[in-house]
């Protein structure tokens, strides 16, 4: 673990040392502003509470998006896994879905349902299912007969095989769905409030592109990709390492 800690921050470290080599090579900070150069506006819209509003807007809508997409999404890969008659039949609405492009959706919820929170969010979650389904699906497929077969031995009952049976050989497929979903469904996010919506870390980047201020385009970007990566971090990572567990047992 500690190990993983330190790669890490030194792998940011030279992140930030090839921007910094980068901001004093082109020597323009309309172009690319240094870090240090970001750290005023950074501390300002942190004390005006306008970072902090954005940020949270954001935020709870990539919760929202990103619970509704697991739930449908493990919901319809599972059955699909389970079936094969189900998946003839789902199969090429998954194709479809998984082709169309995300500004089409995001167009369309918007167009259907209005500018809202509520076309926002599923513009975002439309998006996202189909990739969940599709991990989820491959995930149910390659359960291990033996362990069903166990299951039917002692004649375990539909929600105790469901509980005790599928959901430990599918927590590191719905793992994996998570931890790229997750980074997915916050780019779209940012998209749908580009697009539609008067507040969020999108709709900040938007209005700062139209001013052509870059220091505060990253210090928005930046800012929002803080949170997410403490979020992976400390969230989803362990989540993964744990739902692995069991087959080391």
């Amino acid at each position: 673990m500690g190990r993983r800690i330190t790669i890490s921050f030194v792998s940011i470290a030279g992140f930030i040392a090839l921007w910094i080599a980068l901001a004093f090579k082109i020597a323009d900070p309309q172009i690319l502003p240094g870090p240090d150069a970001l750290v005023g506006p950074f501390l300002a819209e942190l004390a005006s509470g306008e970072l902090i509003y954005h940020l949270s807007q954001t935020l709870l809508r990539v919760v929202w998006a990103f619970a509704l997409a697991m739930i449908l999404g493990t919901s319809i890969g599972f059955v699909m896994g389970a079936s094969d008659r189900v998946n003839d039949w789902l199969d090429p609405w998954l194709v479809v879905f998984l082709n169309l492009p995300a500004l089409v959706l995001i167009v369309l919820c918007y167009l259907w349902i209005g500018l809202n929170e509520t076309a926002a969010i599923a513009a975002v979650t439309l998006n996202k299912v189909p990739n969940v389904a599709v991990v989820i699906r491959e995930g149910t497929r390659a359960r291990s007969p033996d362990t069903a077969a166990l299951a039917q031995v002692y004649r375990m009952g539909r929600v105790a095989r469901i509980m005790h049976v599928d959901l430990p050989q599918l927590a590191p497929f719905v793992a994996a769905a998570a931890r790229s979903g997750i980074a997915v469904i916050w780019k779209i996010v940012l998209v749908v409030e580009l697009l539609g919506r008067s507040n969020g870390v999108g709709f900040q980047i938007h209005l700062y592109f139209q001013l052509f201020d870059v220091g505060m385009v990253l210090v928005y970007a930046f800012s929002f990709i803080a949170v997410m990566l403490v979020v992976e971090w400390c969230l989803l990572q362990p989540w993964e390492r744990s739902s692995r567990r069991w087959r080391q047992a």
